[in-house]
């Protein structure tokens, strides 16, 4: 029995061992075991016995040193990196060099729309502060023109409206054509309308059979249109033409200054104080009220 089970354990070692021999390995089952044994060959040091080794240690290299005379030179020798492709050399290199300019394409592109971003915002806040600016000297400047009419009236001196445009402060004299225009605008809008229904009439009812009296009714004596005289051109008024210059911050600083110096009064306050001191407001600008 004995001999029939040594025989039968054979026959299936040598099976096993042919059909080991017959099976072809993947490649990357022969990848895997290259690599394997590449590791571990570089993991190995060199023996004494190398021929390489002998001749290192006859200038003076022993086993654990550093290969050179400083004391910082490399103990390991440089690794070696398989290549995988079949490209030339040099090709890795070019790859890198393309893949970090499109980097720094991304990047540059990625910082411009940031700074655009931060323009944008700025503009916008830029344009913001300019409304809120514009907003506050029409304020200051009507309060400005309010209070030197009450003080007017008080003292029974010459009112704003019976001054020539040229004679009007200046802080608040850009403020008072714009008024004296949109009159203007208004008052001839209304001599054009009548105009206009004066013409209809007389079309309709015809002239030379209407008596005087029926021609004044029916608004004969009207003048044409666009008689109304208008203001002063700026090109006239060069003091409103440099105080206009002015950025809109420095105009509304100067009315601020006007009112607090002429009249005691804060805009941002709301508020006429009793004194040049003005005890109790904070500051000038809208900043300092926060």
């Amino acid at each position: 029995m004995l001999p029939y089970l040594i025989l039968f354990t054979r026959q299936a070692n040598f099976l096993a061992k042919a059909e080991g021999r017959a099976r072809q390995k993947s490649k990357a089952e022969r990848e895997a075991e290259a690599e394997a044994a590449r590791e571990a060959s570089l993991a190995t040091p060199l023996p004494e016995t190398n021929k390489g080794f002998k001749m290192m240690a006859k200038f003076g290299f022993k086993l654990g040193d550093t290969l050179g005379k400083s004391k910082d030179a490399r103990k390991e020798p440089i690794q070696v990196k398989v290549k995988g492709d079949k490209s030339g050399i040099g090709h890795e290199s070019e790859k890198k060099r393309k893949f970090r300019e499109i980097q720094e394409k991304a990047e540059q592109a990625t910082k411009r729309a940031k700074e655009e971003e931060i323009d944008y915002l700025e503009d916008l806040r830029k344009q913001r502060k300019d409304r809120k600016a514009e907003k506050d000297l029409d304020d200051a400047q009507r309060t400005a023109e309010r209070l030197f009419e009450k003080e007017a009236e008080e003292t029974k001196t010459t009112a704003n409206e019976e001054k020539p445009l040229k004679e009007v402060n200046v802080l608040w004299r850009g403020r008072a054509r714009r008024q004296a225009e949109h009159q203007r605008e208004r008052r001839q809008q209304r001599e054009l309308d009548d105009s206009l229904t004066y013409r209809r009439l007389i079309s309709s009812n015809g002239d030379d059979e209407l008596d005087m009296d029926s021609k004044i009714a029916l608004g004969h004596d009207i003048a044409p249109f666009y008689t109304s005289p208008g203001p002063d051109s700026e090109e006239d008024d060069p003091e409103l033409a440099e105080f206009e210059a002015l950025p809109i911050t420095e105009r509304l600083k100067k009315v601020l200054n006007f009112l607090r110096e002429t009249y005691h009064y804060c805009l941002y306050c709301g508020y006429q104080y009793p004194d040049p001191a003005m005890e109790g407001c904070p500051g000038v600008t809208e900043d300092d009220h926060d």
